[in-house]
């Protein structure tokens, strides 16, 4: 249960570290994930491709 004290709200410890995800972490899990893999092709082909 929230409470105002101070002109601030307060909430439990518990209630303050739930957090949902927002569609920016997936972006941002998506983009990373396809740069290293763009990376590694660019690594593999020109240091190890005959």
């Amino acid at each position: 249960m929230y409470s105002l004290r101070e002109r601030r709200i307060v909430a439990p410890s518990s209630e303050a570290r739930q957090a949902e995800p927002g569609g920016s972490v997936l972006a941002l899990l998506i983009f990373s994930l396809a740069l290293a893999a763009v990376t590694i092709v660019a690594i593999w082909t020109f240091f190890f491709h005959p």
